[in-house]
Formats: structure tokens, sequence, C-alpha cells
């Protein structure tokens, strides 16, 4: 397979959690095409399953979708240096007012590969207790919560009720 060589690169827009780089590429020979890559941070998602094997789901609004999505609880590594684990463990904590005991890798996967640089870490969270409501803000204030049975979500996930890519992955590894 033939690597193709960046012939130039150039950042088209800069945005406060994404840029647009525009690169010109070439695979050796005299044809030159551009590509542009949606360059943004890490993300995590967490399944947090309690002992009765419900999982946790959040519901907000999605600008992008024009509408609230339900999914596993999940946010950017945005705070410099934290590990995608402690991101979860924040993450859990802010939009779901939970603490999770522990956290356990499940898997990474690259968003969609053709037009972001975006990955997204996904946890199990395990031996879960309430802590104090945490202050939300914009589309987080209006977060709905609920808990659903493992098996129930698994067949969300197949009917496509929950259409969003790492509550799908995270349900389905969820699965022991």
């Amino acid at each position: 397979m033939i690597i193709p060589e960046v012939l130039e690169s150039q950042t088209v827009y800069e945005g406060k959690i994404m840029s647009i780089q525009r690169d010109k590429l070439t695979r050796g020979d005299d044809n030159i095409f551009i590509r542009e890559t949606a360059v943004a941070g890490d993300a995590v998602g967490i399944v947090a399953l309690d002992d009765k094997g419900r999982i946790l789901l959040v519901r907000q609004y999605r600008h992008p979708m024009r509408r609230p999505v339900w999914e596993i609880p999940a946010g950017r590594m945005d705070v410099e240096g934290e590990r995608p684990e402690m991101t979860a463990l924040r993450e859990l904590r802010e939009e779901t007012d939970t603490e999770a005991a522990s956290v356990e890798f499940l898997t990474v996967f690259l968003n969609s590969a053709g037009w972001t640089t975006e990955k997204t870490y996904i946890y199990l969270a395990e031996g879960l207790t309430d802590v104090s409501e945490f202050e939300r803000q914009n589309e987080e204030a209006d977060i709905e919560k609920k808990w659903i049975p493992l098996d129930k979500a698994v067949e969300l996930v197949k009917t496509g009720q929950i259409d969003d890519a790492k509550t799908m992955i995270g349900i389905l590894l969820a699965i022991k």
C-alpha cells in the first residue's frame, strides 16, 4: 500500500473544540489531491453498570442532530494531563451525580477515520454510589437520567432506538 505524502498542510478553521486542516497529498505520481480533516481531541464514554444489571443512560440535546439523544455518559478529554480513565470517572460524576469504585477499559475506537482524528475510549464503571448533585450548564443543564436493564439496552441497539455509536459499542461490549 502506498501511503500518500503530505506536500502542504494548512489550518483553514480554528474553533473552540476542533479545527479543520486541509492537506495537499500525492501518491508519488503527478496526481495531487486534497483532503480535509476535522482535528479534534479525544473523548470517553462510560457504561455505568449497577449490581442489578442495569446501565445508566443520559438524554441530552445534541445540536448537530437537532434533537435529544439517549447515550452513555461521555465527555471530551479536555483537562490537560488527565488520563482517559480519570476523565471517565469525572464525566460520570459531572453528568450523573454517580461515583464508581472501579473502571475497566473496554476499547478505544476511531470515531470516523475518513474525516476526523477523534478517538473515543470506552470504560465499564462498577461499584456505583450516588454523590451530591453537580451544577450543570448549557445542554447538560437538562440532562435526563434513566436506569435500564442491560438486555433491554441491547434490544434498543438492535432496533435502532439507541443510535449513538459510542453507546452502541459500549452496550454491546458490556455483555458478559
